[in-house]
């Protein structure tokens, strides 16, 4: 019989923030989401920006878990999926109105027009835009969820 869980791992530079059996993650790659299941084949994929959702099975607590990532990369060897971000936040962490303070603070941010790599710096500002905006989504849709 097939197992309904698998072990998954999300680890920053500087903390571990889950390492826990799963039935299912939703993953937002640079390309767009991808799911895992028990028994996935292997993979390696470069992490984006986005939630990663995190779906416990039933007979571990079940419910759900989100994370805000940045960057990174993911890989599902064996029954291990393994998730090196080089950013992760939970959602039941992000407040609204600290969220809403750093996205107003990133629409003011302007990149330098003396910049060495001008194109890579308004990259980096339109990032951190599009970063603070979905915090201020998550943190508005995670109120009162969790596990």
């Amino acid at each position: 019989m097939a197992s309904k869980t698998f072990r998954c791992r999300l680890v920053t530079p500087t903390e571990s923030l889950l390492d826990e059996q799963i039935a299912y993650a939703s993953i937002p790659a640079w390309d767009g989401l991808f799911g895992v299941l028990p028994g996935r084949a292997p993979i390696v994929a470069r992490l984006g920006l986005g939630e990663l959702s995190v779906r416990f099975s039933e007979s571990n607590s079940g419910g759900t878990r989100s994370y805000l990532v940045d960057g990174g990369f993911v890989q599902m060897a064996g029954d291990t999926l393994t998730i090196l971000a080089e950013r992760a936040t939970p959602t039941e962490n992000l407040t609204e109105a600290e969220a809403q303070a750093e996205l107003d603070a990133a629409n003011r941010r302007e990149a330098p027009k003396d910049a060495a790599d001008r194109q890579a710096e308004v990259e980096r500002v339109n990032r951190e835009k599009r970063r603070a905006a979905l915090a201020v989504r998550l943190a508005r849709s995670s109120r009162g969820k969790g596990i």
